[in-house]
């Protein structure tokens, strides 16, 4: 039987040149392989950097269309949140697919890198300190080996870097002394501090508050977060801390307090807060009244006075508008109704209407893009009224012109108002008035046109005085704070916590009203209010207050 033929020559130059050909047909095909991997890489990093960019946009588009068209409560604010972190994840994405794309085309000499366009980044603040690192220089010349070197200059690259927080005890050490003559000892007096018998420094208290009342971190959270860095503290130390810490900040409430009503014209809101009862949890409510007047160039600061209370009964804002009397900027809340009455005393209060209010209601029956969204997901929609369209439009013209006038004195927003506003509310009147005429009473628009014309008189305040603003969002945004620290500690465990709550959020909103840090505010007044002269506390509030150097270095 007759052996197979072997394919291969049997000339030792020919398998040479076979192997060779071979050797470059496999180099070809790695190339080949690596340049498919790379144009891979590229692709999807082109593609993640792609979506990335969209999500920016759509995020732009959503806060410059939020800006025109007003806030719609919750919602939106809620929907521009689930945006930002859906942008931090493809930003993300796209990072690491431009690193993966960079190592590709490392492995390829036919493929470039893909390049994407990074978000420019700003320069680090020039307050923060400055450590230099300095590369040491070759001794001599790389090429001839001379040591005749000569600087021409440096290149500077900054990386931002943290130290983590640190803590330490500090000893107070107080020394007794003898007189050899009268045998009298002697011993300096101990320090004041904020919180009698305390063990908490300054720093560290505004830290708790700040973290508390104003990072919505409930204090089982720090206790945990303390621990884990070495220093446990039990949650019930904690709130010892705090509560010691509010009653010692009440002065400086109380004077906000006393600042806030001797304006004329505020801002009044409520929220809803629950609070712990018998076997159940009640809501209970707390209450805002801002006083800001740079929107008409007052000289005055701004500031912002909460209060608690267990319900939301009309006799809660009489109470604490009591011995006050001039504009209220406020929703139609009937609690505020007996403020308004002819002969109340000291004087009646004038309402002013928000626009803000007023607007949203014709908004949710106009809200076509919403339909449009629950209609993609399969969801129950309602009508679009075009009749709600039109008064939104119509009431966004109002809005449109008071854009212009924001910051003005009162004198200037109220003539541009004469000439421009008055004819528009005149002409939004008439148009209401003729379309409740054609629609059933019961009709949600009904509802939404009824909401401005029986309340007129306070819609059409602005036209009188330029001092009103057309809406109460200065309200609304002071106490935004509830909200958010709601999902965080759920509820306040009895009315005294409610109350201390309103004392703290005076005290931080007020501070970010007047464009203060407020731990660092907090971290000095506790560290001087305790042995502070009473006749000078006007002081340390936050638009009278000047950090010290050792509070800028701390």
């Amino acid at each position: 039987m007759e052996a197979a033929a072997s394919p291969l020559p049997d000339d030792v130059e020919a398998l040479k040149a076979l192997l060779t050909a071979a050797l470059r047909k496999a180099d070809d095909a790695e190339q080949r392989a690596a340049a498919a991997d790379a144009l891979l890489a590229n692709a999807q990093a082109r593609q993640s950097a792609t979506e990335a960019l969209i999500a920016h946009l759509k995020l732009q588009i959503a806060k410059l269309r939020r800006e025109q068209y007003g806030p719609s409560a919750e919602r939106s604010r809620r929907l521009l949140e689930q945006m930002e972190l859906q942008l931090e994840d493809l930003e993300a994405d796209a990072s690491e697919d431009d690193l993966a794309a960079e190592a590709a085309a490392t492995r390829s000499t036919s493929v470039t890198a893909f390049e994407r366009r990074r978000p420019a980044r700003k320069p680090f603040p020039e307050h923060l300190p400055r450590e230099r690192v300095v590369v040491p220089a070759p001794c001599s010349c790389p090429a001839c080996g001379s040591a005749r070197l000569a600087k021409l200059g440096e290149n500077v690259t900054e990386t931002l870097e943290v130290i983590p927080r640190s803590w330490k005890v500090v000893q107070t050490v107080r020394e007794k002394f003898s007189c050899r003559d009268c045998e009298t000892i002697t011993q300096p007096p101990a320090p004041f501090h904020v919180v009698p018998r305390g063990w908490a420094g300054p720093s560290f208290l505004a830290m708790l508050l700040f973290e508390k009342y104003g990072q919505h971190q409930p204090l089982n959270r720090q206790a945990e977060r303390f621990a884990r860095e070495g220093v446990p503290l039990s949650t019930s130390t904690l709130a010892d801390q705090v509560g010691a810490a509010s009653a010692a900040l009440l002065p400086l409430y109380r004077r906000i307090e006393a600042h806030v009503l001797a304006a004329e014209r505020l801002h009044g809101d409520d929220t809803t807060v629950p609070v712990m009862a018998k076997n159940k949890t009640d809501t209970a409510r707390l209450w805002a009244y801002v006083r800001d007047d740079r929107p008409f160039a007052g000289s005055d600061p701004p500031a912002a006075l909460f209060h608690y209370s267990r319900d939301r009964r009309g006799e809660h804002p009489r109470a604490h508008l009591a011995s006050w009397a001039g504009l209220l900027q406020a929703d139609a809340y009937g609690g505020y109704n007996e403020l308004y009455a002819a002969g109340r005393q000291p004087a009646p209060v004038l309402e002013a209407g928000c626009f803000a209010h007023a607007r949203r209601k014709f908004f949710e029956l106009a809200d076509v893009e919403g339909a449009a969204r629950r209609r993609s997901r399969g969801e129950r929609i309602g009508m679009i009224y075009p009749i709600a369209l039109e008064a939104v439009q119509r009431l966004d013209a109002l809005f449109d012109i008071e854009r212009t006038i924001n910051g003005k004195p009162a004198a200037e927003r109220l003539a541009v108002r004469q000439e421009h506003s008055a004819s528009l509310m005149v002409e939004l009147h008439t148009w209401l008035t003729a379309q409740l005429a054609r629609i059933s009473r019961s009709h949600d628009l009904a509802r939404a046109i009824n909401y401005m014309l029986r309340r007129w008189d306070a819609f059409t305040r602005f036209l009188v005085d330029g001092r009103v603003c057309l809406t109460n969002n200065a309200a609304e945004r002071a106490l935004r704070c509830v909200p958010l620290g709601r999902k965080a500690w759920l509820f306040c465990g009895s009315d005294r916590g409610g109350q201390r709550a309103a004392i703290l959020y005076t005290l931080i909103q007020t501070a970010r009203l007047n464009d203060v840090d407020p731990q660092a505010w907090l971290a000095d007044v506790l560290a001087r209010i305790a042995d502070y002269p009473a006749s000078q506390l006007d002081d340390l509030l936050p638009w009278n207050w000047s950090p010290r150097p050792a509070t800028l270095a701390a």
